[in-house]
């Protein structure tokens, strides 16, 4: 009798990447929840979407055998609530908090790799006297103790960036409110209790060569399976690709799964994929810790897939199946393999998009290219949700090649093929419903913004602090 693997925000593409992996044939994938209405909704209504996620899984007929995610919040978290309400293998809920609220993970991070992580202290962005009691020198980063992609992260130079950004902190920190929901459910230390989703971190600057490295937790055993390097625009703040696998020398990529074997270790995360996030500085032979992601990214799936031979989705599921992952080694098509940004540094109008003749022409001249469009025709560029606070991806593009000189090349091809059509906001346009109008009747193919299945949302009552997605305004 095949398994019952419930997915949290299914959508078309992850499926499938998922119907892809070893044994599939064995479990029945089911969507549970819209992921529209998870990420793309600007708030977090993170209780009632508890509550619909668990009504669908109580009246579900079948055995509920495995509950997972593959996105940031409020995925991450609503995870392992679920799977300890349906009894399935997963992590405590205490130990994804101890990774995601970036305050309480410096702390324990500072138990275990106490070398490898910058200085750091956390402010309340409300307070008009927060950039007295920082003692970091200039430059340092601020950002919420709760965010994604970025949001709402400023690098301070000046008391003048410092007020800037606290202004639109101040605007839009009430975005992760609900994150506080999920902090009552669990007993915080002394030094956490009153750092609260109002809050932030500022630390000090660590630079150097950025990467992610991928691995799960089984039974308590920490492993590793691959690390892709992050590729910074010039101007170091927004990226320009990820690519894989890593170009770091061996020893610097061997010390860092030991790293991560005990900082994931401290955390407690159990029954779970992560991803760690890692600066080198070669000039300093220095390795800093940045972050930890409870899940696997889905922006480096493909790129598993056309090295290795197969999705970092199965790591996802066999740990969720209380099964030790088996992952395959260089087996895939390419021998590199990126995923590339395609920005935008101005807000503009969106009135044409690549179609799916567009697209289906990209992809046979270049074997391999996958395209998800990120904007629909009449959206603004800042109205795309979950962007960094200094520039706006408008497509994110797939590739794989047997060199990272071909690897460059094939993308230069591809800026060159794909046409959008802006409409510069300073220049008195006509309205967005008629952009809309005029479009084209096909729709590109994209990867990621097909819906799966429908959700409906009880109204509301209460209005939030503040919600939408973060003006996207350098200080």
């Amino acid at each position: 009798m095949k398994k019952n693997i419930f997915v949290v925000g299914l959508d078309d593409f992850n499926l499938g990447m998922i119907r892809s992996v070893k044994n599939a044939e064995n479990y029945n994938f089911i969507g549970l929840l819209d992921i529209h209405a998870l990420i793309d909704s600007g708030q977090y209504r993170l209780s009632d979407m508890l509550q619909l996620a668990e009504k669908q899984l109580r009246e579900f007929k079948g055995s509920i055998d495995a509950i997972v995610g593959y996105t940031d919040f409020p995925v991450s978290t609503m995870v392992p609530i679920l799977c300890e309400k349906f009894n399935v293998p997963g992590p405590s809920l205490e130990s994804v908090l101890k990774c995601e609220h970036k305050y309480w993970s410096r702390l324990e991070q500072k138990k275990a790799i106490p070398e490898h992580i910058p200085a750091f202290t956390e402010f309340d962005p409300f307070d008009d006297q927060a950039l007295d009691r920082i003692s970091l020198e200039y430059p340092f980063w601020i950002k919420p103790i709760k965010s994604t992609a970025s949001q709402l992260g400023f690098r301070i130079n000046s008391r003048k960036d410092f007020k800037r950004a606290v202004a639109i902190i101040r605007e839009k920190i009430g975005l992760f409110k609900p994150f506080d929901y999920l902090l009552d459910m669990v007993k915080l230390p002394p030094e956490v209790v009153r750092v609260k989703s109002s809050h932030c971190v500022a630390e000090q600057i660590i630079s150097g060569h950025q990467c992610t490295l991928e691995g799960y937790v089984h039974n308590k055993e920490v492993s590793t399976y691959g690390i892709i390097d992050s590729i910074r625009e010039p101007n170091r703040t927004t990226f320009a690709r990820y690519q894989y696998p890593s170009r770091l020398p061996r020893k610097v990529q061997e010390e860092m799964s030991r790293i991560s074997e005990r900082v994931m270790k401290q955390v407690g995360l159990d029954h779970s994929a992560f991803n760690l996030e890692f600066f080198w500085n070669e000039k300093k032979d220095k390795i800093w810790f940045l972050e930890i992601n409870t899940r696997i990214p889905q922006s480096h799936s493909d790129l598993f897939a056309k090295v290795d031979g197969m999705s970092n989705h199965q790591v996802m599921l066999d740990v969720a199946m209380n099964l030790d992952p088996a992952f395959p080694r260089r087996q895939g098509k390419f021998r590199v393999a990126g995923k590339f940004f395609l920005r935008e540094y101005q807000d503009k109008l969106i009135t044409g998009i690549p179609t799916r003749e567009d697209l289906e022409d990209l992809s046979n001249r270049i074997p391999g290219t996958l395209v998800d469009v990120q904007g629909k025709v009449g959206m603004k560029l800042s109205d795309i949700p979950e962007q960094d606070s200094y520039s706006y991806a408008s497509a994110f593009i797939y590739l794989g090649a047997d060199s990272q000189k071909d690897l460059l090349e094939k993308f230069r091809k591809c800026r060159e093929m794909i046409r959008f059509q802006y409409q510069d906001l300073t220049i008195p346009a006509v309205s967005p419903k008629k952009i809309q109008e005029q479009a084209p009747e096909t729709e590109p193919r994209v990867a990621i913004q097909v819906l799966t299945s429908p959700m409906e949302l009880p109204v509301q009552e209460d209005t939030p602090m503040a919600g939408g997605v973060q003006d996207m305004t350098r200080p």
